[in-house]
């Protein structure tokens, strides 16, 4: 059984979300449909990119991974598929596939068939799509070759002499804060040296924890998460509304000597 993914910006509020599962259904009764998540802010190809990027990879091999984020509909408006690592992606061209993959070669994208006088069209061309794959078609039969596609600029830490200066780009549902510092950036230039994490107008964080218990409850502390990342946290508190803190909000970790 294919299992299909789903990350969306259609909230729970509305019929789009259920409405894209039923098409999905109805071309491909046999699938396992999983939500991965529908409460993407509101066209936010960076959160979107994020989410998915550190959750594909925990499922097998031949999975379909469906991105309807940002779906701004217009003359020009298509809908891309791309193959990575043994897993399929079904996304709009607006910058998420090159947010969620620095490269993709030509070869692994393809544009889908435009559906025509579709108020919703992401549920015929992505369900299409699905009944393609899932029907061991090859994927150089879906649509026609894409060309190149949209690409974003993505916030990228400042490395200078002696420190990093980083973006704050996602708060999550416990507003743990998590910035664009990935560890082995941190470790490269911390070459263990002590630090000191700034961020508004907050006394520094010195040193790093493994676990957000490894801090008395209430304070502020840091840690790598889970996808690699540089978090700021509180034990057992909100981290972004306590300290004031917020997507794009700038942060800066200097090291002594």
């Amino acid at each position: 059984m294919t299992i299909v993914t789903l990350t969306t910006d259609f909230g729970f509020q509305d019929y789009y979300a259920g409405a894209l599962k039923g098409a999905l259904l109805r071309h491909c009764p046999a699938i396992q449909l999983v939500d991965i998540s529908h409460a993407i802010k509101p066209f936010d190809i960076v959160q979107a990119a994020f989410v998915v990027q550190n959750a594909y990879m925990e499922f097998p091999p031949g999975s379909i991974h469906l991105m309807g984020v940002n779906c701004v509909y217009d003359p020009q408006f298509r809908f891309l598929a791309a193959r990575k690592d043994g897993h399929f992606f079904l996304a709009p061209d607006n910058g998420l596939l090159a947010l969620l993959f620095e490269q993709l070669p030509e070869t692994d994208i393809r544009e889908l068939p435009a559906p025509a006088g579709q108020h919703f069209p992401v549920k015929q061309s992505f369900a299409e799509a699905v009944g393609h794959l899932v029907s061991g078609k090859p994927f150089e039969g879906l649509g026609s070759p894409a060309g190149p596609i949209l690409h974003r600029i993505s916030l990228q830490p400042v490395i200078m002499p002696g420190r990093i200066r980083g973006t704050i780009i996602q708060v999550d549902n416990f507003e743990n804060v998590i910035i664009n510092i990935r560890r082995d950036v941190f470790e490269k230039n911390a070459k263990g040296r002590p630090f000191s994490l700034f961020f508004k107008r907050n006394d520094p964080i010195t040193r790093l924890c493994q676990n957000y218990c490894d801090a008395p409850v209430g304070e502020p502390l840091c840690l790598f998460n889970s996808a690699g990342f540089l978090e700021i946290a509180v034990n057992m508190g909100k981290a972004a509304t306590l300290l004031g803190l917020k997507v794009e909000d700038v942060v800066e970790v200097v090291f002594e000597g």
